[in-house]
């Protein structure tokens, strides 16, 4: 890799040619591209297909071209010519496969006969269907229910995921960890306590009425960029929109829209942010903090000028409770505390409070640079409460806004996949199915991952996800993976989870959303539902990768069934040749939500689920949104004594990278080519140490525990970030985040602080 400069970093708007050309070449590097350009029209159309990367709200009226840059690069991935069959398995040994990089993995192409390993030769082998389906019931018959994990990635549909949860808990568990534990389940809990719903509030009409946007901690332009034709919208009508956020990113400085002649061809773009705060890691409670107390001094001051009041007091006194413990926090919290921990100054956020007071309706965009941190909970709980104090919850234009990553991460949640058992309607499952559903608490991915390491997981299950290169602490993780009992890979491509496996493991070859699934003749149709709540359908268009391959809902079926025989009053068989009665089933359990499920199934823009905190009806211990009083401003108040060499890590994604599949080494937007292995660093705190540009170092967690935790190989490069903070790429990083540093509440791990020091390489 080639020295960085600062100049090398992305000068253009995101979008734009840049978009394009990055489109056509991923169509042409998976050897598919007039196949792969046919597919992509009928992506998030009402007749086609929901996309199968983010979970971004699909419009009623679409666009021509309804897809982004990391919409087309997921598509392509899937429809790719390439194949892993049972020959590439002949030519290459499982631990041959551990040493590629994770892109030449996937990059091999689509899995297409499921396998069984096979410790003599060390290699995956063929087996048939039955084979499989009948030893993974022997192992999982074998085991303590609560042995086993079965988790969920954010892509199966909402009808897999309601088998996956239903199986799992005949089989005797709720032991049922997701990827929202990896990222949202700080919303899930702090919505939800504050304001009775643990999902966002807002839906695409809510955009034609905001007069303002907040936007924290989330990179538009690579992890939902559909978004930005909504937000490009609202500000051509002249809406203002705030970012906070550690870096610049392009996606949310300007666009131009790549589905627009005229904007291609003229030398302008739109800008996004009219306010950019370059906030610090590990800052933003403090950062909303400096806002809330900046907008209670205008409301002091105007009632004691008896003048029209800033905060908004009727919502307040009739909708709320805490307003006057958290006003009085505020009030006492020192400026000097505030300007240190967030990074910002007084008179920033005091703008950012007098922009906020002029507007009638906000909108509060959020992403996982909020959620994990150690306080994440109380990061979200600060955001409701900037939005009560003027009562943007519960009216057109306003609200928060958790934009969710996987395309159903969201919906899986809304069906039953959940470790708590009082989220979960099981006295509604016990009777609908006549069985016993266990009651104690299961395990969410950090109480698994801490199973798997202690013995008490012996098996894992993955619907989807890679938790071996995803999850915290891998190198204490991996060597634990490789003792599991079974692992069973539910799986379009290979990935690292599948190499480090357990003594028993099977990768499963499913069917891809995109692609044409047929039983006994009859085309189905799946569903998912959307980060601002709507349900939508998805009918694939592609063929098959194989004559081989099953639909993720027959795989789910053919391991019940096996599994639980005649102790199950459930006809899975009956289930996987017709989606329709699992829709039927979803509905007799959740009928609020999906009543007349089948019906509605391909309703314009998706149906939208009934969210109370919408009409100012709040389901919380109260009855009423609740204001909270922050318990520290310091991200980790808990941890161990800092040294003055200490750094905040927070991993971010790159452009091409979807979660932990990685399409490219490069990252354009930040002018990276050729390697992941880099450390963003501002250029005073590598003066300060004595470093230099391109130079490569060690990077070491500064933990609670006594265990050292190291990343070598990681070449500096300087880059616009806040004093003491530091960047690194996810999941090369993740051995350096602790297990046990995860939010309080949620235990979602704390990527986005993580302490570190520096370790020259001389």
């Amino acid at each position: 890799m080639t020295a960085h400069k600062k100049s090398d970093a992305y000068q253009h708007a995101s979008g734009g040619w840049g978009s394009v050309k990055a489109v056509a070449s991923v169509l042409v590097k998976e050897e598919a591209p007039v196949a792969t350009s046919r597919v992509l029209v009928h992506q998030n159309k009402p007749d086609g297909f929901m996309c199968v990367s983010c979970s971004w709200a699909k419009p009623a009226h679409p666009h021509p071209f309804e897809f982004c840059e990391s919409g087309a690069k997921a598509t392509a991935w899937d429809t790719t010519s390439r194949r892993v069959d049972p020959e590439f398995f002949q030519q290459h040994t499982v631990s041959e496969l551990e040493h590629w990089h994770d892109h030449d993995l996937e990059n091999a192409g689509r899995l297409v006969a499921p396998l069984r390993y096979d410790a003599i030769t060390d290699r995956y082998v063929e087996v048939k269907w039955e084979h499989a389906f009948a030893e993974i019931a022997r192992e999982l018959n074998a085991l303590d229910p609560d042995a086993a994990v079965f988790y969920t990635s954010g892509r199966a549909s909402l009808e897999t995921a309601y088998m996956y949860q239903l199986f799992a808990r005949m089989y005797g568990t709720n032991n049922l960890p997701d990827s929202s534990n990896m990222c949202h389940e700080s919303t899930s809990v702090g919505l939800k306590e504050a304001i009775g719903v643990g999902v966002g509030t807002i839906t695409l009409e809510d955009f034609k009425h905001t007069d303002l946007m907040f936007f924290f901690g989330h990179n538009v332009g690579t992890n939902s960029p559909r978004m930005l034709h909504d937000l490009q919208e609202a500000r051509q009508r002249g809406v203002p929109i705030i970012t906070f956020n550690p870096i610049r990113e392009p996606g949310l400085v300007s666009f131009v829209n790549p589905q627009s002649p005229a904007q291609m061809l003229s030398p302008g773009a739109t800008q996004i942010s009219t306010q950019y705060l370059q906030v610090k890691a590990g800052g933003d409670s403090a950062a909303i903090a400096g806002v809330c107390k900046a907008l209670i001094a205008l409301d002091d001051r105007a009632r004691a000028d008896r003048a029209a009041r800033v905060l908004d007091t009727e919502f307040i006194a009739q909708h709320t409770v805490g307003f006057e413990a958290f006003a009085a926090a505020m009030r006492d919290m020192k400026w000097q505390d505030i300007e240190r921990v967030s990074g910002l100054a007084r008179d920033a956020l005091t703008e950012v409070a007098r922009e906020y007071a002029k507007a009638k309706a906000v909108i509060a965009h959020y992403g996982m640079g909020l959620t994990q941190h150690r306080l994440g909970v109380q990061n979200v709980r600060m955001l409701v409460n900037l939005l009560l104090l003027r009562g943007n919850i519960g009216k057109p234009g306003a609200g928060p806004s958790p934009i969710r990553g996987h395309s159903n991460v969201q919906g899986q949640r809304t069906v039953g996949i959940t470790e708590k058992p009082k989220l979960a309607p099981l006295d509604k499952l016990a009777e609908q199915f006549r069985f016993e559903p266990p009651r104690h608490e299961g395990m969410a991915t950090v109480d698994a991952c801490r199973g798997v390491i202690d013995g008490r997981v012996r098996a894992v299950l993955q619907l989807g996800g890679n938790l071996v290169r995803s999850v915290p602490d891998r190198d204490a993780i991996e060597p634990a993976w490789r003792k599991l009992r079974l692992t069973v890979g539910i799986a379009t491509k290979l990935n690292r989870s599948h190499l480090v496996h357990g003594q028993v493991s099977y990768i499963l070859p499913c069917l891809s959303r995109i692609e044409i699934d047929e039983r006994g003749g009859v085309p189905q149709a799946v569903s998912m539902e959307d980060s601002t709540g709507c349900m939508h359908g998805s009918r694939g268009v592609a063929q098959p990768a194989s004559d081989r391959l099953l639909s993720e809902p027959a795989i789910v079926a053919g391991i019940a069934e096996a599994t639980l025989g005649a102790h199950t009053a459930v006809d899975w068989q009956a289930w996987s040749n017709d989606y329709a009665r699992i829709r039927d089933a979803i509905a007799q359990t959740y009928p609020d939500i999906f009543h007349d499920f089948n019906q509605r199934l391909w309703t314009p823009g998706g149906f939208h689920r009934p969210l109370p905190a919408c009409e100012r009806k709040w389901q919380t211990q109260s009855g009423k949104a609740e204001f909270m009083v922050p318990e520290s401003l310091d991200e980790d108040p808990d941890l161990a004594e800092r040294s003055a060499d200490d750094l905040r890590l927070f991993t971010l994604r790159s452009d091409s990278q979807f979660n932990t599949t990685i399409y490219s080494h490069d990252d354009r937007f930040r002018g990276i080519r050729g390697s992941r292995m880099v450390l963003l660093m501002n250029e005073r705190d590598i003066a300060r140490r004595g470093l230099a540009a391109g130079e490569q170092v060690v990077l070491e967690t500064r933990s609670v525990d006594a265990r050292t935790r190291r990343v070598a190989g990681l070449k500096i490069v300087p880059f616009d970030l806040p004093d003491g903070c530091v960047g690194g790429y996810y999941p090369e990083c993740n051995p350096l985040l602790p297990l046990a540093h995860h939010a309080k509440e949620s235990k979602v791990p704390a990527a986005k602080s993580i302490p570190v020091r520096i370790v020259a390489v001389r």
